[in-house]
């Protein structure tokens, strides 16, 4: 369990040092620059954790398929970005992929 909040906590910082990077203005901007850094520091040290237990290749497409679903949110709330249908497709296919892993996989559990 602690190992999924790892997980959790490595994706909530790779989303904030995303959305900072959009609000950087390609680092031109002081403190939305500083949370890209520490952003994404976070979200390797938590990830770093996370490799501890799971195998990198199913832990990778969990962080990668929740994170696309996190900042897809974070760009439509922060910065008015939004999907059409297509994209709306996309992002439930990729949530039904993690379910997948989760539910089916024994290569999820180690």
């Amino acid at each position: 369990m602690q190992t999924y909040l790892f997980l959790l906590a490595a994706v909530a910082f790779e989303t904030f040092g995303s959305s900072c990077l959009q609000a950087s203005r390609q680092f031109t901007r002081l403190w939305p620059s500083l949370g890209v850094i520490a952003g994404f520091a976070g979200a390797f040290w938590f990830f770093s954790l996370v490799l501890r237990d799971l195998p990198l290749g199913v832990t990778y497409a969990m962080w990668s398929g929740i994170g696309i679903v996190l900042i897809t949110g974070s760009g439509w709330l922060l910065f008015g970005q939004r999907l059409d249908l297509a994209g709306m497709l996309g992002i439930g296919l990729i949530i039904a992929g993690i379910l997948v892993i989760n539910l089916f996989s024994s290569t999820a559990t180690h």
